[in-house]
């Protein structure tokens, strides 16, 4: 059965009266965005590896997305995980989460769980953990954990090696280096 689900729209929205453009289809990984007004063209539709609706904990978005690609980091590969969308749209609370209830624990604090466990269970291999935090806002590039946050990082083939890192050995220093970018 696939199931499609349509966002709830806040108080905001419903007192300006605006139209729900985005529905999604879970069993497929798609959304689809229908134009305001223009009723005779069909949705834009686009697919991806995976889809999340409003109602779906972030611990399950962790299993099923992010522990495989933080199991590879410590393996050797290199990992990213990018959040990307509009401003109010749960970027920040997905990536970072709240301590309590556990299901909603952000990504970035369940990876580092998931980085440190992985290298206490490891026998006979040595870990360097560095942490970077930077942020694309307007096409603009910025490094929140560099003295002046405000100073922006113009893009070329090497910008990530001007990045501030923190060498982590706890679990704590990588936590500090999410705490300390977002109080930025």
């Amino acid at each position: 059965i696939d199931e499609k689900h349509v966002l709830e729209q806040n108080d905001r929205e419903k007192a300006l009266s605006c139209k729900m453009v985005l529905s999604m289809d879970l069993q497929r990984c798609q959304c689809f965005i229908e134009k305001p007004g223009a009723v005779d063209e069909p949705p834009k539709q686009f697919t991806f590896d995976g889809t999340y609706y409003i109602d779906q904990a972030t611990e399950q978005m962790y299993n099923e997305i992010v522990y495989p690609l933080v199991e590879g980091v410590t393996e050797g590969y290199n990992g990213t995980i990018f959040a990307y969308g509009q401003t109010g749209s749960g970027k920040s609370f997905t990536m970072q989460g709240v301590s309590e209830p556990a299901t909603q624990k952000g990504i970035i604090p369940q990876a580092f769980e998931h980085i440190f466990e992985s290298i206490q269970c490891a026998e006979n291999t040595k870990f360097l953990v560095r942490a970077s935090y930077l942020e694309i806002y307007d096409e603009e590039i910025r490094d929140l954990l560099g003295s002046d946050t405000n100073q922006r990082l113009e893009v070329s083939p090497c910008f990530l090696d001007k990045l501030n890192r923190l060498r982590c050995i706890r679990r704590s220093q990588m936590y500090y280096c999410s705490l300390v970018s977002t109080a930025r």
